[in-house]
């Protein structure tokens, strides 16, 4: 069977850094309250930049490591909430500055587990033998729908963008398992409200000033993502006959330190197989597992021949994990 890899990564994140510091004065809070409940110390806000602007940067380095012009892109897709208007979509915005004429552009939304989804859509295409480069980017501006009056969500959250060109794999490398799965009846407790039903034949009493933010049940957030992740990863390891201890690296979405700490107990797994990044980035949403994977590839420490678990959990409820040969 013809596997996927990943051929390049690359990201875009903004040039402002909010520290904790900088949330405390305007919250009641802390850079200690904030770092010893959640392990962040700073994140990346969008002060000036559009999430196209950051899709394109992160593009261009994703396609610069993989050898790959925009001309050679056979489709785009952009995992995303926070696209920067309805229409066009993320993708077809993204075509236009890179000029890759040639792309089929869509858009999914996934929540945090938006790459891993779009990773392995693009994998089945590859493995359909039709398209050989394909552009999977997660990316997300959340501050624009962050309530900064609440620091039970704003204080976890950043802006930032991650990609990859998938292609087919050279002969022992590639994606070897997947594991993906959603469990909507639990959706409310991660949402935001969307814009209401406005028309002449529809009587409406709500406020439609009213602001819509992120709302988050943070306990069944957190119990949710330590019973589901570890049970995802043992069904991808499951598939190929692999162990724990087979693992190089264990790359998870960014969203809590204690989460990832409690998935690494559940596995008996030692620490220090985590690529961890949320204390300068905070949870980036989609854009999380691109970003820390491009970091520990860029920094050599995810090196070729390693076997590599990429892991997204969050809004829908969503999770999704991947077994690959780097």
């Amino acid at each position: 069977m013809l596997l996927a890899e990943i051929k390049g990564t690359g990201v875009g994140l903004p040039e402002k850094i909010a520290t904790n510091n900088d949330l405390a004065e305007f919250l009641d809070t802390s850079d200690e309250w904030i770092a010893e409940r959640t392990g962040i110390r700073e994140r990346r806000i969008a002060a000036k930049e559009t999430l196209t602007e950051l899709c394109e940067k992160a593009a261009l380095q994703a396609m610069e490591r993989a050898g790959v012009t925009a001309k050679e892109l056979d489709t785009i897709i952009v995992a995303t909430l926070t696209a920067d208007n309805p229409l066009p979509n993320a993708s077809s915005c993204l075509q236009k500055a890179l000029g890759a004429d040639n792309a089929v552009c869509y858009d999914i939304s996934a929540a945090c587990s938006g790459f891993i989804f779009a990773l392995n859509i693009a994998r089945l295409h590859i493995q359909c033998g039709d398209e050989k480069n394909i552009l999977v980017v997660g990316g997300e501006i959340l501050s624009k729908i962050m309530d900064w009056t609440d620091r039970s969500t704003c204080i976890l959250f950043g802006d930032g963008v991650g990609a990859a060109v998938v292609g087919p794999a050279e002969e022992g490398r590639g994606i070897l398992a997947v594991d993906l799965g959603s469990n909507g009846a639990k959706g409310h407790v991660l949402r935001m409200e969307g814009r209401p039903i406005v028309n002449p034949f529809r009587e409406t009493t709500e406020d439609l000033t009213k602001k819509r933010y992120v709302q988050m049940e943070g306990q069944e957030v957190f119990k949710f993502a330590v019973s589901q992740v570890p049970i995802s990863i043992r069904k991808i390891l499951d598939k190929t006959g692999k162990r724990v201890d087979d693992v190089d690296w264990f790359v998870l979405h960014q969203a809590n330190m204690r989460i990832i700490k409690s998935a690494a107990k559940r596995l008996k797994a030692p620490d220090e197989k985590f690529v961890l990044n949320m204390q300068r980035y905070g949870n980036t949403s989609a854009a999380s597992v691109p970003i820390v994977l491009d970091e520990a590839i860029q920094n050599g420490m995810i090196k070729k021949g390693d076997l590599v678990v990429l892991s997204g959990f969050g809004g829908g409820l969503t999770w999704g994990s991947m077994l690959i040969q780097m």
